[in-house]
């Protein structure tokens, strides 16, 4: 059987429900990704169009498919010390200029590679001094993913060999081939719900934001809006980081640049 195929019409409906609800743009390049995700939601209820998707969405009381479907549309790739230029300045200019207990929040958990490396640094490099990680994203079936620490070995292909030792344990029998973060560092990050484009709960400022890859998703009025909410909770001289794809030009202009893709709030 050939695999069902989106009409225009239908993608832009999906287009327009991944705008409102998490703000993201998603171009006409988007459509076989959104196509691909969602196939298997269509097997699953037996549908024969994605329009019959949209609408079991647009009837579904309890949101759980909706849940779902959101799930499917966010959930981006992810690994280990991606980007590694960016832990070597957490490691070498930030931490050690940081006094009393630590916060930092990752606003872009994904399945938990990269708040799990950036709290592998704050353990490191902080010692006894005490830090905060809160990790957050809009999909709650990545965020379950996360807090088990559970993940295949391909994972781990920039993170340093220490690390491997002192923060993982290596699956035996019929777990070979995946490793297990450590209990003792997995109770260190509390993950949440977060959807950046709705109103925020009330945080405690942090030193350090990393919203890595996600605002390459908005366009620019939402970039704005996004980053307008999160600078308040950014303390005095506290440092701000996005992707090295992504820039706060035009959207944050009240904060400095220190490195490529790396700012710091005045």
């Amino acid at each position: 059987m050939e695999p069902v195929q989106i009409r225009e019409e239908e993608f832009a409906k999906f287009q327009k429900l991944i705008r409102d609800i998490a703000g993201i743009h998603m171009t006409a390049a988007k459509k076989p990704l959104v196509a691909g995700r969602l196939a298997k939601r269509l097997k699953h209820h037996a549908l024969s169009s994605y329009g019959e998707y949209y609408q079991l969405l647009s009837r579904d009381p309890s949101r759980e498919e909706l849940r779902i479907a959101v799930d499917l549309l966010t959930t981006n790739e992810t690994y280990f010390f991606r980007e590694p230029r960016h832990f070597e300045l957490l490691r070498n200019v930030i931490l050690p200029g940081l006094k009393g207990k630590v916060r930092v929040w990752c606003g872009a958990s994904s399945s938990g590679e990269e708040p799990y490396s950036i709290a592998m640094t704050l353990d490191d490099c902080l010692g006894e001094q005490p830090w905060e990680l809160l990790a957050t994203d809009i999909s709650t079936r990545v965020l379950e993913k996360a807090k088990t620490g559970h993940y295949v070995m391909s994972r781990i292909e920039n993170m340093p060999k220490p690390y491997l030792s002192r923060y993982c344990l290596k699956g035996i029998g019929d777990q070979a081939g995946t490793f297990l973060v450590s209990s003792s560092l997995r109770s260190r990050v509390r993950f949440s719900y977060l959807n950046l484009v709705e109103a925020l709960p009330k945080l405690e400022p942090f030193d350090v934001i990393f919203l890595r890859n996600v605002l390459i998703y908005f366009d620019m009025e939402t970039k704005r809006k996004v980053v307008s909410k999160l600078l308040p909770l950014l303390k005095s001289g506290g440092y701000f980081l996005v992707s090295h794809s992504e820039s706060l030009n035009g959207i944050a202009d009240g904060l400095k640049i220190v490195a490529p893709s790396v700012y710091r709030k005045p």
